[in-house]
């Protein structure tokens, strides 16, 4: 009975070895397919990682702007006339020719004035007579032989017929149409033989040295401009000049619609190359230099939560030795723009690597190429033009 006992014994043994032996199997052949499982899923995670995104950087560096004033206006002539006629009358001679540069006085055109200088010769002789008839009197007068009264009545005639003379002189010099002022000559609206009306333009007369800028700034800006202040003009006629002036007249009313107050400033034109009518980009300086850290407008993008940029890094080398490139987001605070820059007042230190385009593909840990090739725009002062 006891070798029986004994027997089984042996037996429910061997059968518990043999079962623990199968459930170490099968939990070992368990951990076995996990991490093969981990090892498959992470081969494959990084066959089908984000692709390389080409972009441009910059690192981000500090300039120098000088506060100003930007706005822009209108040239024109410091004295320009469409020159006409104070009195009707037959173009007889033309003297001038169109587009060449006259000084004040010099003959224009003449108008018939045959008749008027009859008249003043007619008036003249008359005059004389009455001048003769004067001096005859005052002789007399002087003698005793005739009145006071009769001197005085010879003394108001000859007056009146001088006063005649004048006048028809007047008439007679008006038919000599003259420049009033120096400048350069228009186009001719006259041809010899043409009879003119009062007020009918004959040609335009601009006197272009120095020349006009009129320009609105906003009244918040008042303080900061005064007359002889400098300013510097540019055209897109002449993209790499600028035509130095100052401000010499701000006008004393502010206009009750826009807000704005009318300036005019004087610019040098010794070259002539400024016309009026032409349109100017105006700048006013004021103020000190400043320093700001700067960036391409491009390089900034904007989402419900602010302004952000990409920040490039170095992340590691790849098998041939050479760096890996990922982006982070970084929130930005902007301040000033100008002209394709502005300036970065907060979340940036200079030197660093900054996107400046290609972000549409971008999010954080996103591995990137630079290539500068082709940038944006970086320009503090790009040419303002007339469209």
């Amino acid at each position: 009975m006891f070798k029986q006992f004994h027997d089984e014994t042996g037996n429910l043994r061997k059968r518990m070895s043999i079962m623990l032996i199968c459930v170490g199997i099968l939990f070992g052949s368990i951990f076995l397919y996990q991490v093969f499982k981990m090892i498959m899923v992470k081969r494959f995670l990084a066959s089908n990682s984000s692709p390389t995104v080409t972009v441009s950087a910059m690192e981000a560096t500090y300039s120098n702007w000088q506060p100003m004033i930007k706005v822009t206006g209108s040239l024109r002539a410091i004295r320009g006339v469409n020159v006409t006629t104070e009195l009707a009358g037959m173009v007889t001679e033309i003297y001038f020719k169109p587009g060449e540069f006259v000084q004040q006085g010099t003959v224009l055109v003449q108008l018939n004035a045959d008749s008027d200088n009859a008249q003043l010769q007619s008036l003249q002789a008359a005059a004389d007579l009455a001048q003769l008839t004067y001096n005859r009197d005052a002789s007399q007068y002087a003698a005793h032989a005739i009145s006071k009264a009769v001197l005085d009545n010879d003394e108001a005639d000859l007056k009146n017929k001088q006063a005649q003379v004048a006048a028809q002189a007047a008439i007679v010099a008006k038919k000599t149409i003259r420049a009033p002022f120096d400048g350069r000559l228009g186009i001719s609206a006259i041809n010899p033989g043409q009879y003119l009306n009062v007020g009918d333009k004959i040609v335009t007369l601009q006197q272009l040295n120095p020349i006009y800028a009129d320009f609105y700034v906003p009244q918040q800006s008042l303080v900061n401009i005064k007359v002889d202040q400098p300013v510097t003009i540019s055209v897109d006629t002449f993209p790499d000049e600028t035509f130095a002036g100052k401000i010499t007249t701000i006008e004393p009313i502010i206009d009750a619609g826009s807000r704005n107050v009318e300036v005019e400033a004087t610019v040098d034109n010794t070259d002539l190359k400024l016309a009026p009518g032409m349109f100017a980009a105006v700048t006013i300086t004021t103020g000190e230099s400043q320093k700001h850290l700067t960036l391409p407008q491009t390089a900034i993008s904007f989402n419900p939560y602010g302004e952000v940029v990409f920040l490039v890094k170095t992340t590691g080398k790849d098998k041939k030795g050479k760096p890996i490139l990922t982006v982070t987001q970084q929130f930005v605070t902007t301040g000033e723009t100008r002209g394709d820059q502005v300036a970065i007042t907060k979340g940036l230190k200079e030197g660093d690597m900054v996107v400046t385009s290609g972000q549409l593909k971008l999010k954080n840990g996103t591995k990137v190429i630079i290539n500068n090739s082709i940038v944006p725009e970086n320009n503090p002062n790009p040419l303002v033009q007339d469209e």
